[in-house]
């Protein structure tokens, strides 16, 4: 039932061949005896213009957000918890545009 938009993905597996599995390299091995988790590719591309776009588009919604819910204290109406918590909001996705625009990490560079 449903359309093929409505089912969910399936990971496709290939399957190695013998050959290939002999000739890997063995899995690396913590301190504490576990093996390590391989290094995952990011979700999500770290070029400038995809930062500057997205961080400044969340700077934006989040001024938004936050004056949206300043307008009636513009007007003397007192703030309710709900205010406070639209205006939380808003700072918060602001500070979150602020911080993919600076790259604290500094992994949108190739340091290898």
């Amino acid at each position: 039932m449903g359309s093929f938009a409505s089912q969910p993905l399936e990971p496709v597996k290939f399957v190695a061949t013998p050959e290939a599995t002999s000739t890997a390299k063995p899995a690396q091995v913590t301190a504490t005896g576990a093996p390590a988790s391989p290094e995952q590719a990011p979700l999500f591309n770290n070029c400038w213009s995809c930062r500057v776009l997205s961080g400044s588009g969340l700077i934006g919604a989040g001024g938004y957000v936050y004056w949206t819910a300043r307008k009636p204290m513009k007007l003397g109406y007192p703030p309710g918890p709900g205010t406070i918590a639209q205006m939380i909001f808003g700072i918060s996705i602001a500070c979150w545009g602020v911080v993919i625009l600076a790259d604290p990490k500094g992994k949108a560079f190739r340091t290898g």
